[in-house]
């Protein structure tokens, strides 16, 4: 009976209102991914995680590595419990700047080879359409999982296992944290200047200069909270030298160890592949 009412609706027990049958499977349902492997995962090593994944991807430029770490890495995020339709949500603007990346590379890449059109600098050749080709599959290699492994990540959590088990300094950790909280109110302070300028008939101006006035009166807003939280920080000691207690300890379990083999392998895999294949190209050759 404990584990059905924490698992139920809880603005319903903050309203007084007892939980229906129902409540469970519904909040359940609703839920973008139901993630069996993730959630055991310290943020800190999810972090660490994407850096393996990705970096060695951006000193490559063959098509062969990125469609070898691309396939791996759907393969696994299904086997973790994120849905297809969590990956099209949450990465949709990485599923639209990949071909536009690789139409730039297409018109103004490499050209070598065959020519197949040709107006003023754009050309296309084998060269470009090779490139092209590699360019939008490295940026879907490597901005899937950089979004996707931070799918229900706390910045908290994040926080207390950067000045944990990383070190880093707690002032540094604490104020980054701090400036993430806020980042998610710069939505609601453009939504309430624009109601604002509307009630008072100043919403008719031109898009560019209204857009330039509004993106203004958020930077001095923005400056001004800062400023404010930076104050209140130092106020109450988070710039002091001494060592720092922590309420919430940041650990690393088999977990961890699981998904930084499971990084290494991925990018083994991608690398060992293209050059086995004899495919592999560094961006500096």
């Amino acid at each position: 009976m404990t584990d059905r009412l924490r698992r139920a609706d809880p603005v319903a027990i903050s309203l007084g209102r007892p939980p229906a049958a129902g409540d469970a499977v519904e909040t359940a349902a609703a839920r973008p991914s139901t993630l069996r492997f993730l959630p055991r995962v310290n943020p800190v090593t999810r972090l660490a995680a994407a850096i393996l994944v990705t970096t060695p991807l951006l000193f490559t430029i063959d098509w062969l590595s990125a469609v070898i770490a691309l396939v791996l890495q759907l393969v696994l995020f299904l086997a973790a419990g994120v849905r297809p339709a969590t990956i099209l949500r949450r990465c949709w603007p990485i599923l639209l700047a990949a071909p536009l990346a690789g139409l730039s590379m297409l018109l103004y890449g490499r050209p070598a080879g065959t020519e197949y059109w040709s107006f003023w600098l754009a050309r296309i050749t084998d060269g470009s359409i090779e490139l092209a080709i590699a360019v939008t599959l490295r940026v879907l290699a490597i901005g899937l999982p950089a979004v996707l492994l931070f799918l229900d990540v706390d910045p908290t959590e994040l926080a207390d296992g950067l000045a944990q088990l990383w070190r880093l300094p707690a002032r540094f950790v604490l104020g980054a944290l701090a400036g993430a909280r806020l980042v998610g109110l710069f939505l609601d302070d453009w939504r309430a200047m624009t109601m604002s300028r509307r009630a008072r008939g100043i919403g008719d101006h031109g898009a560019l200069r209204r857009f330039a006035t509004m993106a203004f009166a958020l930077l001095v807003l923005a400056i001004r909270r800062g400023s404010k939280l930076a104050t209140a920080m130092e106020a109450r000691g988070f710039g002091s030298r001494t060592s720092r207690s922590w309420a919430r300890p940041s650990t690393a379990g088999a977990a961890d160890a699981v998904l930084l083999l499971i990084a290494v392998l991925v990018t083994g895999c991608a690398i060992g592949g293209a050059m086995l294949a004899g495919t592999f190209h560094p961006v500096w050759a």
